[in-house]
């Protein structure tokens, strides 16, 4: 019972810490991963020692924390995305990880790391957040562009560069006889194998289980399917000798691109959102703030070089895959931070004792500080691109010049906005998309649409997505009060745009059309239309 006792203390500590750290860090427009990471130095050991881990039961939960991280970004993983990008992937990921492994191995080796902890540490920090520079891409209208797919083209290749990673760990950790060629030839025949399974397993639930599951619409089955399934490959993988991180990925990879895989998405959500605040609080637990304040000059001046090597390397990948320079460089700003991800290959090798406690909070407060600068970097680097002329995506053509184009946009990508936007393109219009969820953008964006997140009452939003220029705006929004507020918006910046606007009610069709719609179609009046018409056809017509 004490146990339990202590659990639940430790639990709400960190859960009511990361909010308060969450809800400081969203006010103030900063990563809220940095927050959790700060908070936890906080009530950890070194400050306020409000979390007790003697018995290590909050670590287990931490470890959860990961395994679901890893299953959400398998569940996004796209081999199809990843086979049209393979060129950019193969060539700009494997030279941007390459230019900051080689040489920060080498930094570590000279500050007495062993060789075994430096070349760990070199490729944890070649690895970027892929879900900072997506969303800051959706954000800005920038994931089809041709910087924007070359930057995601290397996020997913150290995406695919994990596992290999992941397995590298318990290598680099051996005890006792040192890895012989046996050692290594084994390994790689069990990952052959898991390999092969994945593929077998992915080909079985996306043809036959998950349109059984769909049929059945029950929500409870999908979520024990999703458990199962995750239990059920991880526990495969360490029965492989591979980590329990390979499987959870893997997991994520079988259910990934299918009809299920954004409802499973949304199922775990809550509980991969509440565990990875566990799992980041819970290193910065391991922080000990004391350090900066022994060390200044050495962790400012460790910050400043990784900054530079990191920007540097994805810049000159960038450039071998078609970008001119300054476009290059501003985007290889934006791949300048660390990501969530060098987090678990850092707390992996600490807790293994292959990364002394002293290294590892010297990488910690690197990694905070590479993040805490992300978001500025981020901005200043995409107005770079922006500003710059755009390569097509084999580097030949030059786009048309935004004055003179004129597209069409549709507002709030909802059934009908899709619905809608099919249309249009079908049709030969240039559409581009706004919606306040990048979840929203992210398949169209995916199939190379112009997209932008955000709310489009914005006049910056509305300019981020060319609506100076556009000659039809369709605004279809659930809230009658955000559309007459757009559409002033966008009449504020496009006088010559016809606007058709969706609205709920008959009684702001007036109000609409005086901001400046061209036309409203009111649901109100159209349901009454279409119920007096089956009622005529159900009673007959008045005599």
């Amino acid at each position: 019972m004490h146990n339990i006792e202590s659990l639940t203390v430790n639990v709400l500590v960190v859960l009511g810490a990361g909010l308060i750290a969450g809800t400081i860090c969203k006010r103030i427009g900063v990563s809220m991963l940095v927050g959790y990471l700060v908070v936890g130095a906080l009530i950890g050991g070194g400050v306020l020692n409000l979390v007790n881990q003697q018995d290590h039961e909050l670590e287990v939960l931490a470890q959860f924390g990961a395994l679901l991280l890893l299953f959400a970004v398998g569940l996004e993983f796209s081999l199809e995305e990843l086979m049209r990008l393979s060129r950019y992937s193969m060539i700009g990921g494997a030279t941007q990880m390459f230019l900051v492994a080689v040489p920060l191995t080498g930094v570590c080796m000279a500050f007495g790391m062993s060789l075994n902890a430096a070349v760990l540490a070199g490729f944890a920090g070649a690895l970027s957040s892929t879900v900072l520079v997506f969303k800051a891409l959706a954000e800005w209208g920038l994931a089809a562009s041709p910087h924007g797919r070359r930057a995601i083209a290397i996020l997913l290749f150290q995406d695919v560069a994990l596992v290999p990673l992941m397995l590298l760990v318990p290598l680099l950790t051996h005890q006792g006889e040192p890895p012989t060629i046996t050692t290594y030839l084994l390994l790689a025949l069990k990952s052959s194998i898991f390999l092969a399974a994945l593929l077998a397993c992915r080909s079985v639930v996306g043809r036959w289980i998950v349109p059984s599951l769909a049929g059945l619409r029950s929500v409870e089955l999908v979520m024990l399917f999703t458990l199962c399934l995750l239990g059920g490959v991880c526990w495969s993988a360490f029965q492989l000798g591979l980590p329990s991180a390979v499987g959870a990925l893997a997991a994520g990879i079988i259910l990934s691109g299918n009809r299920l895989s954004r409802q499973v998405d949304s199922i775990v959500l809550p509980f991969r959102e509440s565990f990875s605040v566990i799992f980041f609080v819970t290193i910065g637990t391991l922080l000990d703030p004391s350090m900066f304040f022994q060390e200044p000059l050495l962790l400012t001046a460790g910050l400043i070089g990784m900054l530079v090597l990191k920007s540097g390397a994805a810049s000159i990948a960038l450039k071998l895959v078609g970008l001119q320079w300054k476009t290059a460089f501003g985007m290889g700003l934006g791949l300048a931070q660390l990501g969530e991800f060098s987090f678990l290959l850092i707390s992996e090798a600490a807790g293994l004792g292959l990364i002394s406690r002293d290294d590892y909070n010297r990488m910690l407060f690197i990694a905070l500080g590479t993040l805490i600068l992300t978001p500025q970097l981020i901005r200043y680097g995409l107005r770079w691109t922006e500003r710059s002329p755009d390569e097509d995506l084999h580097g030949m053509q030059h786009r048309r010049d935004s004055a003179v184009s004129r597209h069409a946009i549709v507002i709030g990508i909802g059934l009908i906005g899709r619905q809608l936007a099919s249309r249009l393109e079908i049709m030969g219009s240039e559409v581009r998309l706004v919606d306040q969820s990048p979840i929203n953008l992210h398949g169209f964006a995916q199939q190379g649409f112009h997209t932008t997140a955000g709310d489009a009452r914005d006049p910056d939003i509305l300019h981020r997505a060319g609506a100076e220029n556009c000659g039809l705006c369709i605004v279809s929004v659930p809230s009658d009060d955000a559309a007459l507020q757009i559409v002033t918006a966008l009449r504020g910046i496009n006088h010559d745009a016809e606007i058709i606007v969706r609205c709920r009610y008959q009684g702001n069709v007036h109000r609409i059309m005086k901001a400046g719609a061209a036309a409203v179609v009111s649901e109100e009046a159209e349901a009454s239309k279409a119920m007096l018409q089956w009622c005529d056809r159900a009673v007959g017509p008045i005599e």
